[in-house]
């Protein structure tokens, strides 16, 4: 779900290992493992300017890992409620949708302002008394480009996120806290890399389920989905990410002029889902040649495939039948291809939802699923 235009956010007071932007947090340090806490200081959260939540909330910059596994530095936000609970409580890692491609579009830059649209979606969680790790993601918010869309690297983020929440030690969380995944449309692709990634990459983390919406499971599909659509301008975001990701393939080579000043916009700005749908339609109209037709791009974009992977845990993964950006037959095969393989599969299709209200149609019901994960009921699916 896309965010609002947010600020940078103010400068934060000290933190261990240098603030946000600072020397440390270009590059891991040597002996830093996934998850652990390279930068932290206090912020605020707030769904809407000036409104109290009873939380106290850190950015943080953590150790993760890259699409082609090397270390590298995400940006982040833990926030736990103060509602003098004692003992355990749940940790949901949450990732955000499409917000764009500038570090001040990163969710932990709109928190203090209130200017994040998911940011009401994350409330209901801590309201619940859960405490949220909200990523960046990899090069929103830390140097380097964003890495929008490329599976691999939001599913490290997500899972490193959490660990760096429970090893954080003002948030006061236990070490064998409870876990859940959320996330929609690019936090739903995030969510589910998240889930397939859990058994190989954090099994220490005690996941109970993942609660995935609107998900690109196929980006070659989602790209000639919208060429031509209102999404076109997602695609060249999509675009931008792989090559961030992957330079050898050259994204410069394939532009035209329209396309290179495109980019340079995407890269500068926060940017709704609307705002984007409407700079043009065609991949054509950007590109000298589309590269869509070649054997790199394919092989890079269909390394995001998800479903070829069992999440080890339950999922919850809904989609709507009339989402114009995201298609539902895609979504429809990543649950086939997740119950072939006997994962624990909660399927809901929404009638009539488009892409925004999906997420909004399944805010409660999917936190509600998860509430029942943590409360240790079973999940059997209806694959």
């Amino acid at each position: 779900m896309p965010s609002s235009k947010a600020r940078p956010p103010p400068p934060p007071g000290p933190a261990r290992g240098g603030g946000p932007g600072a020397a440390g947090a270009a590059g891991p340090p040597p002996a830093a493992g996934p998850g652990d806490v390279v930068t932290s200081a206090p912020t605020s959260f707030h769904p809407l300017p000036g409104q109290p939540t009873g939380t106290r909330a850190w950015h943080v910059t953590y150790r993760s890992t890259t699409a082609k596994g090397a270390p590298n530095v995400v940006s982040g936000t833990v926030i736990v409620p103060q509602d003098g609970r004692k003992g355990p409580r749940p940790l949901v890692t949450y990732a955000v949708g499409t917000i764009g491609l500038a570090d001040h579009c990163a969710p932990s830059a709109g928190f203090p302002y209130g200017t994040t649209v998911e940011a009401n979606l994350i409330q209901q969680l801590t309201l619940r008394g859960w405490a949220v790790a909200v990523t960046d993601y990899e090069g929103l918010g830390t140097p380097g480009d964003h890495t929008y869309t490329v599976g691999r690297a939001e599913g490290h983020a997500v899972l490193d996120a959490a660990r760096a929440a429970l090893r954080l030690p003002e948030a006061g969380l236990a070490e064998g806290s409870p876990v859940g995944i959320m996330g929609y449309s690019q936090g739903g692709q995030a969510a589910g890399w998240a889930a397939e990634l859990h058994a190989s990459y954090a099994p220490e983390l005690n996941l109970k389920g993942t609660a995935a919406g609107g998900v690109p499971a196929d980006l070659v599909e989602v790209a000639e989905y919208n060429d031509g659509g209102i999404g076109g301008g997602l695609v060249l975001m999509g675009a931008i990410g792989q090559d961030a990701a992957f330079p050898e393939l050259n994204l410069g080579s394939y532009l035209n002029d329209k396309g290179r000043r495109h980019v340079g916009f995407l890269k500068n700005h926060c940017v709704a889902a609307d705002a984007v749908a409407g700079l043009f339609k065609r991949i054509s109209d950007v590109t000298v040649r589309n590269p869509l037709h070649e054997k790199d791009w394919q092989r890079a974009l269909h390394s995001s495939d998800l479903g070829t992977r069992a999440p080890d845990r339950p999922v919850y993964l809904y989609h709507g039948t009339l989402d114009e950006l995201i298609p539902y037959a895609g979504a429809q095969r990543l649950r086939a291809g997740w119950c072939t393989k006997r994962a624990a599969v909660q399927w809901k299709s929404l009638p009539l939802a488009g892409h925004v209200g999906g997420v909004i149609a399944e805010s409660v019901p999917a936190a509600n699923w998860l509430a029942d994960r943590f409360a240790g009921r079973s999940a059997a699916g209806n694959c």
